[in-house]
C-alpha cells in the first residue's frame, strides 16, 4: 500500500480560483442604526441599489458589517439613511473588493433630517 503525502500548497493550486475569496463588507461604525445605504462612483450622483436588501432585516446594526453586492474595487460617495432620521452623504469612500470598510459618526457631519 503506497501513502501519498498532500501539502497544502498542492491542494491550493487545484482549487478553482476565487474559492477563498472574502464579501467586500461594510462595518457601520455610526451611533444608529442604518436603514438605507447606497454607493455611486465618487463624483457621479448614479447611486447603486440598496445594500440594505442583503441584510435578513434590511438594516444595519451599530457595530454590524452588512455583505456588499455587485461593487468593484474603488473610491465611491456613500448615501445612507438612519433610524435617528439622518440622511447623509458621503463622499470619497475607497472600497477595496473582498476587504472591510467602515463609516464613523465622524463623517456624518453633514447630514439632515
Amino acid at each position: 500500500m503506497r501513502i501519498y503525502r498532500v501539502t497544502a500548497a498542492a491542494l491550493v493550486c487545484c482549487l478553482p480560483s476565487g474559492a477563498f475569496a472574502k464579501d467586500t463588507q461594510f462595518w457601520n461604525l455610526t451611533a444608529n442604526t442604518i436603514t438605507a445605504f447606497q454607493l455611486s462612483p465618487a463624483g457621479k450622483g448614479d447611486w447603486g441599489a440598496d445594500q440594505t436588501a442583503n441584510d435578513s432585516d434590511h438594516s444595519v446594526d451599530h457595530d454590524e458589517r452588512l455583505k456588499i453586492i455587485g461593487v468593484k474595487s474603488g473610491t465611491y460617495d456613500v448615501k445612507l439613511a438612519d433610524k435617528a432620521g439622518r440622511a447623509c452623504v458621503v463622499k470619497d469612500v475607497v472600497v477595496k473588493d473582498g476587504a472591510i470598510f467602515s463609516i464613523d459618526e465622524k463623517k456624518l457631519a453633514g447630514c439632515s433630517k
